[in-house]
Protein backbone atom coordinates (compact mmCIF):
# COMPACT_ATOMS: atom_id res chain seq x y z
CA UNK A 1 0.00 0.00 0.00
CA UNK A 2 1.34 3.44 -0.91
CA UNK A 3 0.91 5.50 2.26
CA UNK A 4 2.11 8.67 0.53
CA UNK A 5 -1.33 9.17 -0.95
CA UNK A 6 -2.71 9.43 2.60
CA UNK A 7 -0.31 12.17 3.72
CA UNK A 8 -0.94 15.79 2.81
CA UNK A 9 2.05 18.06 2.22
CA UNK A 10 1.96 21.78 3.01
CA UNK A 11 5.09 23.65 1.88
CA UNK A 12 6.32 26.57 3.98
CA UNK A 13 4.20 25.65 7.00
CA UNK A 14 4.56 26.50 9.86
CA UNK A 15 7.35 28.68 8.47
CA UNK A 16 9.19 29.19 5.19
CA UNK A 17 11.38 26.25 4.26
CA UNK A 18 9.42 23.70 6.32
CA UNK A 19 7.31 21.08 4.57
CA UNK A 20 4.50 20.07 6.95
CA UNK A 21 3.23 16.50 6.60
CA UNK A 22 -0.47 16.19 7.46
CA UNK A 23 -1.30 12.71 8.74
CA UNK A 24 -5.04 13.42 9.14
CA UNK A 25 -6.00 11.56 5.93
CA UNK A 26 -3.98 8.51 7.05
CA UNK A 27 -5.70 8.46 10.44
CA UNK A 28 -9.11 8.76 8.81
CA UNK A 29 -8.59 5.71 6.58
CA UNK A 30 -8.72 2.58 8.80
CA UNK A 31 -6.97 0.28 6.31
CA UNK A 32 -4.11 2.72 5.78
CA UNK A 33 -3.64 3.33 9.51
CA UNK A 34 -3.71 -0.39 10.29
CA UNK A 35 -1.18 -1.02 7.51
CA UNK A 36 1.09 1.76 8.80
CA UNK A 37 1.10 0.29 12.32
CA UNK A 38 1.72 -3.22 10.98
CA UNK A 39 4.72 -1.98 8.96
CA UNK A 40 6.08 0.03 11.89
CA UNK A 41 5.83 -3.07 14.09
CA UNK A 42 7.83 -5.07 11.53
CA UNK A 43 10.59 -2.46 11.57
CA UNK A 44 10.55 -2.06 15.36
CA UNK A 45 10.64 -5.78 16.12
CA UNK A 46 14.38 -6.07 15.45
CA UNK A 47 15.08 -3.67 18.34
CA UNK A 48 13.16 -5.78 20.88
CA UNK A 49 11.68 -2.80 22.71
CA UNK A 50 10.12 -3.25 26.12
CA UNK A 51 8.51 0.19 25.92
CA UNK A 52 7.65 2.72 23.22
CA UNK A 53 8.09 6.44 23.95
CA UNK A 54 6.51 9.20 21.87
CA UNK A 55 6.55 12.98 22.13
CA UNK A 56 3.31 14.87 22.04
CA UNK A 57 1.12 15.00 20.39
CA UNK A 58 0.90 13.16 17.08
CA UNK A 59 3.37 10.50 18.23
CA UNK A 60 0.89 9.56 20.98
CA UNK A 61 -1.39 8.19 18.27
CA UNK A 62 1.22 6.09 16.51
CA UNK A 63 3.16 5.19 19.65
CA UNK A 64 0.19 3.91 21.61
CA UNK A 65 -1.10 1.88 18.65
CA UNK A 66 2.37 0.45 18.03
CA UNK A 67 2.84 -0.42 21.70
CA UNK A 68 -0.51 -2.23 21.73
CA UNK A 69 0.38 -4.12 18.54
CA UNK A 70 3.75 -5.17 20.01
CA UNK A 71 2.41 -5.98 23.49
CA UNK A 72 4.63 -3.43 25.27
CA UNK A 73 4.02 -0.28 27.31
CA UNK A 74 3.84 3.30 26.12
CA UNK A 75 5.37 6.40 27.76
CA UNK A 76 4.30 9.92 26.82
CA UNK A 77 7.02 12.54 26.44
CA UNK A 78 5.30 15.85 27.24
CA UNK A 79 5.87 19.57 26.88
CA UNK A 80 6.86 21.58 29.99
CA UNK A 81 4.30 21.67 32.80
CA UNK A 82 2.13 18.80 31.53
CA UNK A 83 3.24 15.96 33.82
CA UNK A 84 2.72 15.58 37.57
CA UNK A 85 5.45 14.47 39.96
CA UNK A 86 9.20 14.47 39.43
CA UNK A 87 10.30 14.63 35.81
CA UNK A 88 13.45 14.49 33.72
CA UNK A 89 13.89 16.48 30.51
CA UNK A 90 15.84 16.75 27.29
CA UNK A 91 16.18 19.81 25.07
CA UNK A 92 16.75 19.33 21.35
CA UNK A 93 16.91 21.33 18.12
CA UNK A 94 14.20 21.54 15.49
CA UNK A 95 14.25 22.95 11.98
CA UNK A 96 12.68 26.10 13.39
CA UNK A 97 13.93 26.38 16.98
CA UNK A 98 14.32 24.29 20.12
CA UNK A 99 11.98 22.19 22.21
CA UNK A 100 12.13 20.45 25.57
CA UNK A 101 10.34 17.23 26.43
CA UNK A 102 9.71 15.68 29.83
CA UNK A 103 8.96 12.19 31.10
CA UNK A 104 8.18 11.18 34.64
CA UNK A 105 11.30 10.28 36.56
CA UNK A 106 10.18 6.66 37.04
CA UNK A 107 8.93 6.16 33.46
CA UNK A 108 11.74 3.75 32.55
CA UNK A 109 13.77 1.09 34.31
CA UNK A 110 17.44 0.34 33.68
CA UNK A 111 16.36 -2.87 31.97
CA UNK A 112 14.01 -1.14 29.51
CA UNK A 113 14.77 -1.09 25.81
CA UNK A 114 13.10 2.13 24.71
CA UNK A 115 12.02 2.75 21.14
CA UNK A 116 11.35 6.41 20.43
CA UNK A 117 8.74 7.08 17.78
CA UNK A 118 7.71 10.36 16.24
CA UNK A 119 5.43 11.16 13.37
Amino acid sequence: MDLNKYIGVYPDYPSKGISFKDISPLLKEPKAFKYAIKELAKMAKRYNPTVICGPESRAFIFGAALAEKMGVGFVMARKPGKLPGKTISETYSLEYGEATLFVQENAFTKEDRVLLIDD
